[in-house]
């Protein structure tokens, strides 16, 4: 019999993203789930507005988002430290899909996660992801030929078919073209996987 399949799109900058991994990893688990983890390069000015011409409300939704992600963080015994300005991401998610071809794929996930929320790590700057590729098990200039190359490319057809699905944003989960949006609806997708294996 073959295994449910569940796609994650997931972005390294999203606090939310972020405090979900564990959760999805036990659900995975509990129901012998085959992951697809794809990046979703967020573009935060698109909904939040750029820094510069944000007003009260969107920076009252800015504060609340990021106490609402720690409030997670803690549950898990994770750091959560409030970004030092907008990110783009793109480096950071293009190692996803190159650490998945590659085989370390766990490991880097985990990892630039971890250490960009601890302000260890800037996901914007190729030679730090690619440090962090190199620590994992990759070959460092390979990545950044990746990266400048046919990642952008791959990233491009991942975001656009995301798109056509509905992904807006992360994480967002894909069960038989299903979406659900945020951690928060892990109980919903868990209902629906029940319900498909006849629990």
């Amino acid at each position: 019999m073959s295994r449910t399949v569940v796609r994650v799109y997931s972005d390294y900058k999203s606090p939310y993203a972020f405090v979900a991994v564990r959760p999805t990893l036990a659900l995975a688990e509990a129901f012998d789930l085959a992951l697809e983890w794809r990046p979703y390069t967020l573009r935060i000015a698109e909904y939040l507005g750029s820094v510069d011409d944000r007003g009260p409300h969107a920076w009252r939704r800015v504060r609340y988002s990021y106490m609402d992600a720690r409030r997670y963080a803690n549950r898990q015994g994770l750091t959560l430290k409030g970004p030092k300005r907008v990110y783009d991401g793109y480096h950071a998610n293009a190692g996803m899909l190159f650490a998945q071809q590659h085989g370390f794929f766990e490991r880097y996930h985990w990892t630039v996660f971890e250490r960009f929320w601890k302000h260890e790590l800037d996901i914007d700057v190729p030679e730090e992801v690619a440090a962090v590729v190199a620590e994992c098990g990759g070959d460092a200039e390979a990545f950044k030929a990746y990266a400048e190359g046919a990642g952008r490319t791959e990233m491009t057809a991942v975001i656009d078919e995301a798109e056509a699905m509905g992904v807006f944003g992360v994480p967002m989960y894909v069960l038989d073209g299903e979406l659900f949006w945020g951690g928060d609806r892990l109980d919903l997708l868990k209902e629906r996987l029940a319900e498909r294996q006849g629990g």
